[in-house]
């Protein structure tokens, strides 16, 4: 199999699927465009405040990409690209797709909630509390990993002390995206049309990306890590308009000008597939099912992705008719990414073996080995390829941290006169606070300790946001059968990963357990399986009660 091929088909599905079955699940759905959406009619000016669907997407796609779609092809093809390729496409259209528009769908037609207020209303309290509790703990999970990861991309030396140019480089052009992004915050907010608005962003972006590059900043990864977190802070208080949104928008230009770059990459360099199409059933220690599923993630399925869409992208929805392209449309360019990224691995391969290298380094070292063909210096390819990777894994950042601290204070918040500990534990800066507190404690460890307990919890989350979804659409009257499959094979792969991975952490015990390090993952594994467990059962009972109809919203 050559790289055009592979692309060009998977191209062609991914298209096909958001006319078809996209289409098709907004017509069954039900779509108001003269409704008025929670964006206009909450408006706060902080969390709630209606966006150009342009800049909406921008912060959907860039938050939900992070360094997921890189990094869960490379290593799952371990197993041969079919496997991996069937996975993408399949899971991405029938599944993913589908829980980031229903999710989306599902927040804003309940005020721009969150899927635990929604689990709340049609599920019931203890199982809003208990996937409240879910969500914060996993967010904690996500910010831990995703910061030690940009936390290493920023960091200007190697572990021998030598210079590394294009860290240095990204580091500084991420801060003057920053800065940029303020500024176009202002200027989106006097309202100028989108061509004016888009051709700001390219020019900052530029601007940006220059600067970074004559002027880097050298400094290690010890510094960066409480510099990540608190940026993190002020991004996560800050109101949407003034840095999340712009710089979202911003970073929306550059992931997908890495795309572009990568999809002509591909055309003009047409690469071979250097690994095998299928290697077996169990691979280096590792069993396909469940441990693919689980792996390729955000390129597939993420349950990450159910956050975003219900906790600030709802948020933003200016009319009714921009959720299928911000969610559907966005969570299927993310598999496309996720393809390239599969293409980039098969290229670099030789003899059948993966090539050497974590993840993001095989995409960039692949990626602008492609460009130089085309006479584009290797250095400053390498550098934006870069630059675009970890802009993926801050801006995941942002967000995450927002929906953490939204799910902390949305799980002591209550109808009635709230008590002093109540107002203290519902404050924007102690929610904040604590759930960055927990994550930075994390992040300490470095994120491989952290990411198989996150991939199985990130596919579980997404298997409860299905159920969740399935019960909303059937209480209102709405067809939920596109979510009963889905929902029941997520719950199968992730209850057995998260077992596998309990017993892999009990049985260290005694001789080989770290109570630092692997205490801290088995208490995570075993409270994100027992919550997980709980509000499954809750959601597949009230599946199947025989309720009225609570009409529809």
């Amino acid at each position: 199999m050559n790289g055009i091929l592979l692309l060009v088909l998977s191209s062609v599905c991914l298209a096909a699927a958001y006319v078809v079955y996209g289409g098709y699940l907004a017509k069954k759905w039900g779509i108001d465009a003269n409704k008025k959406t929670p964006a206009h009619e909450l408006n706060d000016g902080v969390d709630y405040v209606p966006g150009k669907r342009n800049v909406v997407f921008g912060h959907q796609f860039a938050s939900i990409a992070g360094a997921g779609p890189i990094n869960g092809p490379i290593i799952a093809a371990m197993f041969g690209w079919i496997p991996v390729l069937l996975w993408i496409l399949v899971g991405g259209i029938f599944i993913g797709a589908v829980q980031d528009f229903a999710t989306m769908y599902a927040s804003v037609k309940n005020k721009g909630r969150t899927i635990g207020y929604v689990i709340e209303q049609y599920i019931g309290q203890t199982g809003k509390k208990l996937f409240l509790m879910f969500v914060w703990l996993f967010s904690i999970l996500v910010i831990a990993a995703f910061a030690d990861i940009v936390a290493q991309t920023f960091s200007g030396f190697s572990t021998n002390g030598g210079k590394i140019a294009a860290n240095a480089s990204v580091a500084s052009t991420s801060i003057f995206f920053i800065v940029a992004a303020v500024g176009l915050g202002f200027f989106i907010r006097r309202k100028p049309n989108n061509l004016l608005q888009t051709a700001v962003a390219i020019i900052l972006l530029a601007v940006c990306v220059s600067l970074g590059l004559l002027f880097p900043i050298y400094m290690t990864q010890h510094f960066w890590l409480p510099f990540v977190f608190g940026y993190i802070f002020i991004a996560c208080i800050t109101p949407v308009w003034a840095l999340l949104q712009p710089r979202d928008y911003l970073n929306s230009f550059l992931l997908i000008a890495m795309m572009i770059c990568a999809f002509v990459g591909v055309i003009v360099n047409n690469p071979k597939m250097n690994i095998a199409p299928f290697t077996g059933f169990y691979v280096n220690g590792n069993y396909l099912f469940p441990i693919l599923f689980v792996t390729v993630a955000c390129g597939a399925v993420s349950g990450f992705h159910a956050l975003i869409a219900s906790g600030t992208a709802s948020k933003q929805i200016d009319n009714e008719r921009d959720m299928l392209p911000v969610s559907f449309g966005a969570m299927l360019i993310e598999c496309l990414l996720a393809v390239l990224a599969l293409i980039a691995v098969g290229a670099l391969a030789s003899g059948g073996k993966l090539p050497q290298g974590t993840p993001p380094v095989i995409f960039a070292n692949a990626v602008s080995g492609f460009l130089m063909t085309l006479g584009l210096p290797q250095n400053i390819v390498y550098t934006l390829v870069t630059l675009s990777i970890s802009a993926f894994a801050l801006t995941s950042l942002d967000s995450c941290a927002r929906i953490g601290r939204l799910a902390f204070q949305e799980l002591f918040m209550n109808d009635k006169k709230s008590s002093l500990l109540v107002k203290i534990l519902c404050n924007k800066y102690f929610a904040t606070t604590a759930t960055l507190a927990m994550g930075y404690s994390l992040a300490l460890r470095g994120y491989q300790d952290i990411w198989p307990l996150f991939g199985s919890a990130n596919q579980l989350l997404a298997a409860l946001a299905l159920i969740a979804c399935a019960v909303f659409l059937k209480k209102t009257n709405r067809s939920g059968f596109p979510l009963y499959i889905p929902f029941a094979f997520m719950l199968a792969v992730t209850f057995f990963a998260l077992g596998i991975s309990i017993y892999k952490l009990a049985s260290k015990i005694p001789e080989n357990f770290v109570v630092a390090a692997d205490g801290m993952q088995l208490l995570f594994a075993v409270l994100l399986l027992g919550l997980g467990i709980v509000v499954a059962v809750k959601g597949v009972k009230a599946l199947k009660q025989q309720n009225k109809f609570l009409g529809r919203v």
